[in-house]
């Protein structure tokens, strides 16, 4: 994963980078665990799968505003995914070339929440009168990267934190952490063997000490049996609220992917495999475990 800072989307996705690998320490911990087994050289070996972004849906926000970065910058809306009991939606975007990673972009349904839950959201949200998103030059990759970075509403109290936290741990992690990086994806099938497979890679973490979302089982596997995914438990940060409350709430995490090669190209050798050739795409009953990794079950288990 070597972005190399010469287009305006190497620029923003360098900095998004560099700032959640200094915030999800599971991200160091992990990177050095592989060099130290030889796996990889540095940072730059790794295959980044995905990386994911939460919203909300709301006006002039949302995936409608956020989503104007990546299609400017050569990336293509994919397939559309719907999750009932966490009230979200959410698109993939395929990359303008195999060098840069997926995206995946999900959106509370702010109108399906509770009358209260809606009235807290509205009032920090409420404020914001034209797409942010509008008033940047989308090839300014240093002005992308910083907009990704910003605070485009104030931070809530503690009290309302703790009350959307109450009916959807999802609209808590965004009306306090905005649109940060929600998290990576290594792509484990583009490692060494034996951690090209997801058990063995996982028990190389669990070797380390960190700690897996275990909602709906350590691998979550799709229907096709061709898209195995895990997770960290995203780490506790001790935050101050508006009212100078403070709260160890959820940050951010890693992912991790196993795409196996379609059946059409299990008669390739395996130095013949291209991404073409592996699952594409998402899987909306992993996805929905996945969002777990930051809810208050697992950190607390």
């Amino acid at each position: 994963m070597n972005f190399n800072a010469q287009t305006p989307l190497d620029r923003f996705m360098s900095i998004l980078f560099e700032r959640y690998m200094n915030n999800v320490p599971d991200v160091k911990k992990i990177t050095e665990a592989l060099i130290a087994k030889g796996i990889i050289a540095s940072q730059d070996e790794i295959v980044n799968d995905h990386i994911a972004f939460r919203t909300l849906g709301v006006p002039h926000l949302g995936m409608a505003s956020l989503e104007k970065i990546f299609l400017a910058n050569g990336y293509k809306k994919m397939d559309p995914y719907f999750f009932k009991e966490k009230k979200l939606d959410a698109y993939w975007y395929a990359p303008p070339t195999p060098a840069y990673p997926r995206i995946f972009v999900s959106e509370l349904r702010v109108q399906d929440l509770s009358s209260e839950a809606q009235a807290i959201i509205h009032k920090y949200t409420d404020g914001i009168s034209a797409d942010p998103v509008d008033g940047l030059d989308l090839q300014d990759g240093e002005a992308v990267g910083e907009f990704l970075h910003k605070p485009l509403w104030n931070t809530p109290t503690k009290a309302e934190y703790s009350r959307l936290l109450q009916e959807s741990e999802y609209a808590a992690w965004v009306i306090y952490n905005r649109y940060y990086l929600n998290h990576y994806t290594i792509s484990v099938h583009a490692l060494q063997s034996p951690y090209n497979k997801l058990e063995q890679f996982n028990q190389l973490l669990e070797s380390i000490g960190v700690k897996l979302n275990t909602s709906g089982g350590v691998i979550k596997t799709s229907a096709d049996g061709l898209l195995l995914q895990s997770s960290t438990v995203a780490p506790v940060n001790e935050v101050e609220f508006a009212d100078g409350e403070t709260m160890a709430i959820a940050g951010s995490y890693v992912e991790f992917a196993e795409r196996r090669v379609l059946p059409q190209f299990a008669h390739l050798d395996a130095g013949d495999v291209a991404r073409e050739h592996r699952r594409d795409g998402f899987e909306a009953n992993n996805a929905d475990k996945i969002f777990e990794s930051t809810y208050t079950e697992q950190i607390n288990r």
